[in-house]
């Protein structure tokens, strides 16, 4: 959670303003955690403000620093509103003042301006369509970045020369600290090539002004220090320790798995059903820990509702096919699956009895991308609400 992870980076006061600005899903809950922590450790007397962006239902009071919420995960209007303010509060800042940047996952939509030759529909279009295509979050990003007047360290530049110090909630996998939220002030190793590229593989919907302006991009080589205060691994590790304090033998497959949700859940089946019936790669009672982002590819058709989460878990409950012992849950960490209201499922042994008893198909629903509605009856939605964190998704499967 932010408060606690906050507590241990709180910089030395500097001689002139602090201005404090972030965006993503748990940057508000940063801001307000930072800026209690900062009125403890500095005094009232400081100087301290700033302009943050996060998802509609993600704010919170964060009293000197204005909260604005915005679209999530396709930009919209406010989206732009929330970059033009975040500009304006690092405009004309000298060297003996501070940013700090909150950035966490989600920041790539809720605070956007993009290149001159797109408009907010064109934005929008190229977020669906990244969003359907299957691409790993690490390639939506690039694409982000170089389409962006504040991703890929473009931020940090307009706060030059002021000192900058970057704080991270990450939900990369790999946690690369520019691929989060697309890196707004952090220096972007890619090249306008990669997502060039990239745009070409997925047949992107980029108006031929942004291509051609692309063409003659220039990576921002502007940063600053950075520190990742929580991420996919500490949560994992986490949950692990929580296991043994309740007699579970944990096992952590990895906190980077990446692929299509259904074949993960394919994958994750035959592991379960290995430690069940074989004790390999560990006995019961255990819990199969792993994070990372699945994809979901849309392709044509309609399609139903659900996240990489639900689609994952419904997978993984017809590839163990009522196999007794055997319970998951997967959930991304943030609340919300997708553009859902649940964070994910829950399944057990007799979900596909339970889904049969009601006359639902679980394959049908599968292949329809429509995981949601068949856990919805059944009573198996994880729903939390906004956690105000983001440290990507987080798969537990427990073997009785």
């Amino acid at each position: 959670m932010p408060g606690p992870a906050m507590a241990a980076h709180i910089p030395p006061r500097p001689k002139g303003r602090c201005v404090i600005i972030g965006a993503g899903k748990a940057s508000a809950a940063m801001a307000a955690a930072l800026d209690a922590a900062l009125l403890q450790a500095w005094g009232p007397e400081a100087q301290v403000s700033g302009v943050v962006a996060t998802r509609y239902g993600h704010g919170v009071p964060a009293a000197r620093i204005a909260i604005i919420e915005a679209g999530h995960p396709v930009p919209d209007a406010n989206s732009i509103l929330a970059a033009q303010r975040l500009l304006g509060a690092v405009d004309g800042l000298t060297s003996d003042d501070l940013v700090i940047a909150l950035i966490s996952g989600g920041g790539s939509a809720c605070m956007e301006w993009p290149v001159e030759g797109m408009r907010l529909d064109d934005l929008q279009a190229l977020n669906r369509a990244l969003l359907a295509s299957g691409a790993a979050i690490t390639d939506m990003n690039i694409v982000r970045r170089h389409l962006s007047r504040v991703k890929g360290g473009r931020l940090a530049q307009a706060a030059a020369p002021a000192q900058i110090l970057t704080l991270l909630i990450s939900d990369i996998p790999g946690d690369d600290p520019a691929a989060i939220a697309s890196g707004p002030t952090l220096a972007d190793g890619s090249t306008p090539d990669e997502a060039l590229a990239i745009i070409a593989r997925y047949d992107l919907p980029v108006p031929p002004a942004a291509i051609a302006g692309l063409r003659k991009a220039r990576p921002s080589t502007t940063s600053g220090a950075h520190r990742i205060i929580a991420s996919p691994w500490q949560a994992l590790m986490a949950a692990a320790d929580k296991a043994r304090a309740l007699g579970y033998a944990p096992l952590i497959l990895g906190d980077a798995i990446e692929g299509e949700a259904c074949e993960l859940g394919r994958m994750m089946a035959g592991i379960a059903l290995s430690a069940r019936r074989r004790g390999q790669p560990i006995g019961g009672p255990a819990i199969l820990l792993s994070g990372g982002e699945a994809t979901v590819t849309l392709k044509g058709g309609s399609f139903g509702k659900g996240g990489r989460n639900t689609e994952f878990a419904l997978s993984l409950a017809l590839g163990l096919n009522g196999e007794p012992g055997i319970w998951a849950l997967a959930a991304d960490s943030d609340g919300i699956d997708g553009s859902e209201d649940a964070a994910g499922a829950i399944i057990s042994p007799d979900t596909l009895a339970r889904a049969a008893a009601l006359g639902l198909s679980p394959a049908e629903y599968l292949t329809g991308h429509d995981s949601y509605s068949l856990f919805a009856p059944l009573g198996d939605l994880l729903i939390t609400g906004p956690t105000l964190t983001n440290v990507n998704d987080i798969r537990a499967i427990l073997i009785g």
